[in-house]
Formats: C-alpha cells, structure tokens, sequence
C-alpha cells in the first residue's frame, strides 16, 4: 500500500471526519450523518474470478451508519480517493457496492423450526450503500461520471441498461460556498486546494486542525511537500489546536533555521578543502563526528 493511500485511510478513518465530508459533500452541511452514528465496516470483500481464484478488492474507507443502540445499520457509507482521473471508476464503484449488497445478503441466515423441523431463512434488514470518489487531481475530472461514460450504449438499449451514476467530489474545483459546508480539518484542506487551483497565494485560514498528525501527513503527501511531515517530527511545542497559520509560520522558521545550518557546513567544508581548518576542528564546529562530516562533504 502506497504512502498517499496510508495517510488517506488514517485521516478519513476517524467518525467525525468521515460525517463532515458526507455531510458537506451530500446534505449542504446539514448534519444528516452523525459522528456517533458510525462504526467501521469491513473494506475487504472476496469475488471469484474467471480462473476460479477467490480474489479481494478493498475498499479506501468504509463505515457503517447504524441507529443509536447501534443495533440496525441504517446504511454503509465508503470513499474512493483518487489523484488521478480513471476511466473504469464507474465499473469499479460498481464492484465495490455490489460487492457491498452482496455482504448484505450473506448475513442472512438459517434456522430450523424446533417444531416441525423445517429450515427457513431469516431476512435481515437490507440498507444503501452510497460511495464518493474524492479526487484531488490537477485536471477537472469531466469524465466518467456514469456507465454510459464508460460502454457504447445503442439507443435501442438504453432503457434496459442503468446508467450508474458516481458521487464525484472534484475537491480543487470546489466553490468557496461549497468548501464552507464542510466543518472540521477536511475544510482546511478543500480550501488549500480550491485556493491553489484559483491561481492565488494560499492565505492559510486560523481555524484549529483537530487531527493535526493523520492532516498534516495527508497534506505532506497530496502537496508533495516533505516539510509538513518534517514539521510532525519537531520536538517543539505542543501541536495540540494549532492552526494552519502557525504551521507554515514554523515551517518556514525551520526553513530558515535549516538554512542557516547549511550555510555554516558549506563554510566549514570550504575551509577544509583549502586546507583552512583541520577535518577534526571542522567536524567539531559542525558537531558531529569526523566520518559523519566527511559524508556530509562528499555530498555538497
């Protein structure tokens, strides 16, 4: 599993964040789905293929939403995410929600009769399943966005083929309007996106990240910024309630402090090399040890 894959499934694993995105991305904000409603559902689900192998597909993330004695499952809700556009993604959403309804009826089950000794099947209560694509990709995802994006249909068939349609949330081409329904950390990042895709500077908002570990690596991966991951690994102040704002305040003070560093070892290797200062005096001013200094020269 990739990196991008791992820092999405742990930031959309927590309740509150799931409830948001569907809320924001379905409902207009209304809180429709609550936190407290979910639970985790099993993202495997097994299929036998053509050469008579039992294969799994997973799915990125799923929950289930169930009544408040979390006794009926009301609906089972799962996200795709993607960085790029993928021209099956109907086919697939498809196999994971079939897959879905099929888990459905596999929890049915048999009793006998303690009477008469005949079997029967008890029906358990069958739920939708709703899945989003959540795609954070340079290019505004057009197409697909239904089956018949995907296969030539002949008018002729048409009224006998369902068009399944995808739930597409094209993050970057959000509206400001839009990226306001949503309430907790996925906001902060809908807003990056949508701010970097208007062509502006990225003002960062003030508002507190709640899940700063699980967002702070999912943005160092979808920006291909390692310096949000650096900025996790810093042994400074808590980073409980901070705010956007004051992570690139700090990431660009370590920017500056990294710098600087940089600076006094490329002097010293340059003193060295003119026979300015001894290796051992030079390693000594770096702090570090005589052989650690000397990789550090090789590769300036």
């Amino acid at each position: 599993m990739g990196e991008k894959d791992i820092s999405q499934k742990n930031f959309e694993s927590h309740n509150d964040v799931v409830a948001d995105i569907v809320n924001g991305s379905l409902f207009e904000g209304e809180e429709f789905i609550k936190a407290d409603s979910l639970i985790d559902a099993q993202p495997f689900s097994q299929y036998k293929a053509d050469d008579g192998v039992l294969h799994e597909q997973e799915r990125d993330v799923a929950k289930y939403c169930v009544d408040a004695n979390c006794n009926v499952r009301l609906a089972m809700v799962g996200f795709e995410n993607q960085m790029a556009i993928d021209s099956d993604m109907p086919l697939h959403v498809m196999g994971y929600d079939g897959d879905s309804y099929r888990d459905e009826m596999n929890q049915d089950t048999i009793v006998v009769d303690e009477a008469t000794g005949k079997k029967r099947r008890v029906r358990h209560k069958r739920y939708p399943v709703i899945t989003l694509v959540l795609y954070f990709g340079e290019k505004p995802w057009k197409k697909p966005r239904c089956l018949y994006d995907v296969i030539d249909v002949p008018d002729k068939l048409k009224p006998f083929v369902n068009d399944f349609k995808l739930n597409i949330i094209d993050v970057p081409r959000l509206t400001p309007e839009q990226v306001k329904r949503y309430k907790g950390d996925f906001q902060i990042i809908a807003d990056y996106f949508v701010q970097r895709t208007s062509g502006k500077e990225y003002v960062p908002p003030n508002k507190p990240i709640q899940h700063v570990d699980s967002m702070l690596k999912l943005m160092s991966v979808l920006t291909r910024d390692k310096r949000y991951y650096d900025f996790l690994n810093e042994d400074s102040a808590a980073k409980e309630g901070i705010n956007m704002c004051e992570v690139l305040d700090r990431i660009v003070a370590q920017g500056e402090a990294r710098g600087e560093i940089i600076g006094t070892q490329r002097t010293l290797v340059s003193l060295v090399k003119k026979n300015l200062l001894s290796l051992r005096d030079a390693a000594a001013e770096a702090g570090m040890s005589e052989e650690a200094f000397k990789k550090m020269a090789g590769a300036m």
